[in-house]
Parts: C-alpha cells; structure tokens; sequence
C-alpha cells in the first residue's frame, strides 16, 4: 500500500467517524475532508473546487428551485386533493397516500414531497384512528423509495450517472432507473400499507397535540365565473368538508347576516365568512379557485392624517411600504407572503381596526384572517377592533411584515408555509418541470443544461420569486456533494478504490460476481444509514467501478446496486432528511426506525438483486 493510498484511507476513515459522530454538520465534515486532501498532495489546489461546477451538483440545485416552484404555486397541493380519497379505508388510504408521495419524488426533491404532504398525512392518521407516527413513518419511507426511479429523483441517482460518464460509459438516461426502481418501489409501498405501518411503535407526537392556534374568520370575495355561484350555502360547505370549514356569515351589499339559512344561493361578489384551521384555509379556497378578500378601502383624508400621526419611524415605513407596494406591481407580487402573528397586550394596535392603522398606506400589507378565541367577528376584517391575544394572518412583502411587528409590538408565531394556490401559475409550474424532462428523456440536452434553463423559465415566469431563487437551495447539501466529488476522485487517482475493491472481491465475495454485487449493495445501504446518502455514493461508486474492473464484469449492475442502496436509508432519523422530519411530530424515538427499516431493506435486496441481473446481467 504507497502513502497517498494510506492518507486518501485516513481521511476516509476520519470523515466516516466524523459522520457518524454527528458532533459536525455533513457539509462542514466534506469540507474538511477536501481541504485534509488539498494539504496532503491528493486534490490539485487549482481542482479543489471544480466540484461546484459539477454537472450533478448543479442539476441538484436546479431541481431543488423548479421543486420549490411546484410547492410555491399550489401544484402538488391539487394533485393531492386529486389523487387521495376522501372517505376510503386503511388500505386504500395508505397505498394512495404512499404511492402519491412516491411517485412526486420522482420528479421533486423528495424532502419537498415530504414536507407537502406531511399535514395530510396528520389529518389522515386522525381520519383512521392512528397515531400520526403510524403514517409519517411509512410516508416518509414511501417517498425515499420514489426517488430511486428517475435520474433527478435523488442526488445519488445523479451521482452514479457522472461517475459513469467519468468512466467513458456516458450518462445514465433519465428513465434507466426505473426498470428496477419501480418494481423495488411499488413493491415496498405494498408491503409498507399492508404490513409495515403495524411495525411503527404507536406513540404520541412530542409536541403533544402539536402547534395549534385555533380557527380563523376570514372573508372570501365570490368571484362572477366561481363554481360557487348558484350553489346553496349548505352545498358549498358540502364540497369543502374535507377541509373543516364552515361559513358562519354572509355579506352582500355591505349587509352583513350572521348565521345564515343553509338553503340561502351564493350570488357573485358575495363576501362569504369563513372558520377555518389556518392550515386548511388554502385547501378551502382551492375548491373553488377562491381568494381571500384583500379589499381596504382608505381615503386620501384618511391617508393624510394618519400620515400626521405616524412617528419618524413610521413615516419612514410608510415611505418603503409605498415603494415597495408600487416594486410589487411591478413585478407580479414577487416576494410576497403570509406572516401569522400574535397581538401582545402592550401592543399600540390593541383597540384599533386595520382601517384605523392604514394598514395598507403604511405598510403595503393586507389583513386577511383573524383568529379570536373561537368567536366569529361582528363586523368586517377592516374595522374590527383588534383585543390583545387575536391572531392575524397578513399578506404583503417580508420586510413589510418585519417591519409592522417591530412598529406594532405584534410576535410572529412558528414559521408556517400558509402557501395559497394559483391553478394558473401551478399549471405554469408543472409545465416547467415536465419541459425539463421532456428534454432530458429525449436527449436533446444534459441534465444539468436543461433543468438550468427550467429555472431560467421560472424566473423569467415568477413560479419561484426571485428573491427565493437562492433560499430554495439546500446549500449544505450543495457543499457536501461539491467537496465530496474530488474526494473521491482523489479515490480513484491513488488506486485505493481498485485497492480495496480487489479486497470486497477477493476476501469477503470470494470471486463470486453476484456476491459481490450483493456486498456492494449491502455495504451502500449500511453506509447511508448513519452518513448522508449524497456522500455515501460518492464514495462507493469509484468502489463499484473497481470491483466490476476486477471481475471483468458490467460496471452498470454494480453502479446501479449503489442507487439502490443509496435510497434505503431506513434504519436510523440521521441517515436520509425525511426520517429526521417526522422524529418530532411523530413522538419517535432513534431506536423505533429499525423495526419497520429493516424488514424492509431486506424487501428491497430480496427484489433489486434478481431484477439487477435480469435488467442489467453481468
């Protein structure tokens, strides 16, 4: 064994411990790596960070930002409305829940997916008398196992293509996954639904009941063309059931009826008051392509005495609010969002209604929900007299809202993506998305050219806001990937990877081809489970590659055994983002994974295996 074999197998083992001690983030431990590499002689200064230029890394950022795209516009929020049913048992439920989140992962982030359909699964575990760990865990296991089917559906699937064209042998193309990923996929969802979730311990969320502040009253402005016009007030909440919404009020020109008659028809620019949980008020709306009425009405008189009013401060919030207001027409509302505020007994807007602030004139933001101790208001959002302890939910630029908490003394609660759904810019997105692939499929462009220009079109297109380009990217992610690459290469460069696949091969698989297929299989599963799979592939493929070197057989089995084994991260919360997502809100404890992780690893190699040498033979 030379010296830069000795160090390049130190570092490893280092970085490895590293990983497993979990003391460090994943993005600091791979830099630390390349940079140990740098001094040590085995990455050239000048190619230490070609890694960021990775064809792979940028296709993972690139999917990440058209993923952010689909959740921002509502798109996966209607196919789930779409897709899953409404009044079905156990079974059905779990297999539609499960399969819908697998096969978005095969074309999102899967941590995207995950975090989508995380709310429904909570309500669904509550519809079938489970506790909500009983579904998270299978759907979390669900979408990991999605993303083993197309190219883009996980960074190892990128991964293991560039090593193969490192290797001469060209990209995988974008569906060459599937032939075993689906089946492999299809077949742990089953089992998951059938048998699985029964293996989940049945234990309570750590946060108890979780995060709740109660209903909210908000109004929603009946558009001319709404579905909902002509439908009785009794039918149009028959529709939105699903959602636990209830009309308490109707306004119609400017009369107010409280509590009104079921049988009473919805007329065009009705203004219907609505009780929703604030994570339902999208999906309510959503039904009938509804939006929250953001109408204040202030006169110029008004204006002006406010403006009379108002400290320095607020003057000077005033002066950005406007600005701002006028940049947000500009640009078709980029940057807007919904801030969910709580009112402090010592705030100045206890007592005084959004019309009474110039909510609007001075800060550029909407009032468009309030929540107060389960009672309806009496009067309109604009002029209801706020009283310490109300909820608000507002719409208008980040800094606006910064600004109106620091102004008012109001607190933001826990951040929440109250993301309201657009059909028009979600059928935007969606087309966004299947373009890119479109062109991967046919070959017309690499990966990482075409999912570039997908980002170029939903920039130029606003389905991602541009100041949310950026703030999409799972950045550590990108550093890890970035570092980990010419560490590996470092891999190939000193021999160790030929070095230690002669010893898998030779000492452990005794010259046996599909032994040594398996242990390669085995080991990648074993690795992903306590290091970050991105990085666990990085590491295996120049092993892989060297092994099939060794046996003179087809590098593409044992390259696609690393995919595979890269994606069954079941076993502990640390080894893939989603498992990590559900140990709070599913009451988890680290032990509890194992249990239903791995009979279904097992599944996985009992299938992959055959479907490996019948898909891609030796």
């Amino acid at each position: 064994m030379t010296t830069p074999q000795l160090l390049i197998f130190a570092i490893l083992a280092a970085t490895m411990g590293l990983f497993l001690w979990g003391k460090f983030r994943h993005d600091v431990v791979a830099l630390a790596a390349l940079m140990a590499s740098v001094i040590a002689g085995l990455v050239p200064a000048g190619d230490a960070f070609a890694g960021f230029g990775h064809p792979a890394v940028i296709t993972v950022a690139c999917v990440l930002i058209l993923s952010q795209g689909l959740q921002n516009t509502g798109a996966v929020d209607w196919l789930a409305r779409t897709v899953l049913p409404r009044d079905a048992g156990r079974l059905t439920s779990m297999v539609a829940l499960l399969g819908l989140g697998a096969a978005l992962s095969g074309f999102m982030n899967n941590v995207g997916a995950m975090a989508l359909l995380m709310p429904i699964a909570v309500q669904l575990s509550d519809r079938l008398d489970l506790t909500p760990g009983q579904v998270l865990m299978p759907l979390a296991f669900g979408t990991i196992l999605g993303g083993m089917t197309t190219l883009i559906g996980t960074p190892p699937n990128l991964i293991v293509s560039s090593f193969r064209d490192e290797a001469g042998l060209g990209h995988f193309a974008f569906f060459d996954f599937a032939p075993v990923g689906v089946l492999v996929a299809v077949a742990g969802v089953i089992f998951v639904a059938i048998v699985g979730w029964r293996l989940v311990p049945a234990r309570k969320s750590a946060a108890g009941d979780g995060f709740e502040t109660g209903t909210y009253f908000t109004e929603l402005r009946v558009p001319k063309g709404s579905k909902a016009v002509g439908l009785t007030l009794r039918g149009f909440e028959r529709e939105i059931e699903e959602s636990q919404a209830q009309i308490v009020g109707l306004i119609r020109n400017e009369v107010r009826l409280t509590a009104p008659h079921g049988g009473r028809r919805i007329h065009p620019e009705d203004i219907l008051v609505l009780e929703a949980d604030v994570d339902s008020l999208a999906e309510a709306l959503s039904v009938f392509d509804m939006k929250l009425d953001e109408h204040t009405v202030e006169t110029s008189d008004d204006a002006e005495d406010s403006e009379k009013d108002a400290d320095a401060s607020s003057e000077k919030a005033a002066e950005k609010a406007d600005d701002d207001g006028e940049e947000q027409s500009r640009e078709s509302n980029e940057g807007i969002v919904l801030g969910e505020l709580a009112v402090l007994p010592g705030s100045t807007i206890v007592g005084r209604s959004a019309e009474d602030i110039h909510l609007r004139t001075r800060y550029g933001l909407n009032l468009l929900a309030v929540s107060r101790e389960g009672h309806p208001p009496r009067s309109r959002l604009r002029t209801l007299k706020l009283k310490s302890g109300d909820l608000l939910i507002v719409q208008g630029a980040a800094d606006a809202v910064r600004m109106f908490t620091n102004d008012t003394g109001c607190v933001p609660l826990g951040a929440r993506d109250l993301h309201m759904p657009d059909k028009r810019m979600a059928m935007i997105a969606g087309a966004i998305m299947l373009g890119a692939i479109g062109i991967v499929t046919l070959g017309l462009l690499p990966a990482a050219a075409a999912f570039a220009l997908g980002v170029l079109a939903s920039m130029v297109l606003r389905t991602v806001p541009l100041r949310q380009i950026y703030t999409s990217i799972d950045w550590p992610v990108i550093v890890l990937l970035a570092a980990l690459i010419p560490v590996a290469g470092a891999m190939q460069s000193t021999g160790a990877a030929d070095l230690l696949a002669r010893f898998l091969v030779g000492t452990i698989a005794q010259g046996n081809a599909i032994a040594a297929l398996a242990v390669v299989m085995v080991t990648t599963m074993f690795l992903s489970d306590v290091m970050n799979n991105a990085a666990t592939a990085a590491v295996l493929c120049p092993i892989a590659l060297g092994i099939s070197t060794t046996l003179g057989v087809n590098p593409d089995s044992f390259l696609m055994a690393v995919a595979i084994g890269a994606s069954c991260a079941f076993l502990t919360p640390i080894g893939h983002q989603n498992n990590t997502l559900i140990l709070g809100p599913g009451g988890f404890r680290f032990g509890d994974y194992w249990r239903l992780g791995l009979p279904l690893e097992g599944l996985v190699l009992v299938i992959s295996i055959p479907m490996l040498l019948i898909v891609w033979p030796l």
